[in-house]
């Protein structure tokens, strides 16, 4: 029994066995819960060994992006923008300047009141110019006692030498002593003149109309002749002081409207190009342009900073892309470009822009046809596969390229 019982068992040891190999090598069908062919495991593995390249790396899938991601050269006109910046300035500006020493005893107006031409500003009192009209008075009425008893004696004189009485010497010496007095006359009434004059100009009047824009002394000091008292500014007009280069210049010309911004004003003031120098500027290239701005409601103030923008126009049809599709790297433009499903880096020759399209000319490296990428992306790689597809709602430009990155 127990020699049947070893038998027995090695007879099922065996054919377990053979079944076990069979299944193992894929000869008997698979059990019933499971879904998987016996030879999918060296299928999917021989798959994976045709996608993998050489060292283990797995092949990049191609770049793909939407028809909004690219686009191609078009040809458009790029008007030229030249700005001028600086702060506006008051052509009309009058400094009021004492026109007597003295004590500025009264001054009516303060910064920021309105006068007009003509009106009397300020008084300065000066003492002594009181007693020195009095005193040129005196002296003219001496001068006047001088010349008639001058024109007397001459008068005398003349009967005298009629009679032979006395000599031509004594008749010259007479007439000589007329013309003296006279001259002495004259000059006391001008020294008279002179003096009231000087009084008048104790009353300080304003030579334009405007605004008060400082005040440089008060009542109660001390004025010199010619010191400063006001500074009387008319903002009716501004203008703006510019310079353009030598090579813009020839486009320019006078009457050309601008567009002027001025800070913390909400929107643009209307000027035109009052003047252009005849010359550079000594040691630059570069023309001064003036710009006259019409401030009738004086809403703009002299001092306040301003850019003026005039707009050329451009006569000739140029290869343009948008700004954002050009990048830079170490100075050079470049531009990324779909050649036979590959992405290529194309460096390009930029000429006019224009701020306003966000628009740039290229000279060279682009064609009419070529496909360029519409914005800058990140890791991109020359040489990669790239295509362009349907645009969708969530558009993939790849796991390499992934989303548009502005440098």
């Amino acid at each position: 029994m127990k020699n049947k019982w070893l038998v027995g068992g090695a007879v099922l040891l065996l054919v377990g066995g053979g079944v076990g190999g069979a299944w193992m090598g894929g000869l008997l069908p698979a059990r019933p819960g499971d879904s998987t062919p016996a030879g999918a495991g060296r299928a999917e593995a021989k798959a994976r060994d045709g996608v993998a390249g050489k060292g283990g790396k797995k092949a990049d899938a191609p770049l793909e992006f939407v028809s909004r991601e690219v686009v191609q050269p078009t040809m458009a006109r790029l008007p030229t923008q030249i700005e001028f910046s600086g702060p506006l300035v008051a052509p009309q500006t009058a400094v009021l300047r004492a026109r007597a020493a003295g004590t500025l005893v009264e001054l009516r107006v303060a910064e920021g009141q309105r006068v007009a031409a003509g009106q009397a500003v300020g008084r300065i009192d000066v003492a002594e110019l009181t007693s020195r009209v009095a005193e040129r008075n005196a002296m003219l009425e001496s001068a006047r006692a001088a010349l008639a008893q001058a024109e007397r004696t001459h008068a005398s004189n003349e009967r005298l030498a009629q009679q032979s009485f006395i000599s031509p010497i004594a008749l010259d010496n007479s007439r000589a002593a007329l013309e003296t007095a006279r001259a002495n006359l004259n000059a006391a009434q001008a020294a008279l003149d002179t003096t009231r004059v000087a009084t008048r100009d104790t009353v300080i009047t304003a030579p334009i109309a405007g605004i008060v824009a400082r005040r440089h002394v008060l009542p109660g000091e001390k004025v010199s002749l010619e010191q400063q008292v006001l500074t009387i500014v008319d903002i009716a007009r501004l203008e703006l002081a510019g310079t353009v280069g030598t090579h813009e210049v020839g486009r320019l010309r006078p009457g050309l409207p601008v567009q002027v911004s001025v800070e913390g004003m909400p929107e643009a003031s209307a000027g035109r190009i009052a003047r252009i120098a005849p010359a550079a500027e000594p040691g630059t290239r570069s023309i001064g342009v003036t710009i006259e701005l019409a401030n009738p409601k004086e809403a703009l103030r002299a001092g306040q900073y301003a850019i003026a923008r005039t707009t050329l126009p451009d006569d000739t049809e140029r290869l343009t892309l948008p700004a954002t599709a050009v990048g830079n790297t170490s100075g050079e433009d470049h531009v990324w470009v779909i050649e036979n499903g590959l992405l290529a880096r194309r460096a390009v020759t930029l000429g006019r822009r224009d701020p306003r399209e966000g628009r740039v000319e290229v000279l060279q490296g682009v064609t009419p046809g070529s496909v360029v990428l519409a914005a800058r992306f990140d890791n991109l790689r020359e040489g990669a596969r790239a295509s362009v597809v349907v645009d969708r709602s969530a558009p993939v430009a790849s796991a390499a390229a992934s989303t548009p990155a502005l440098r």
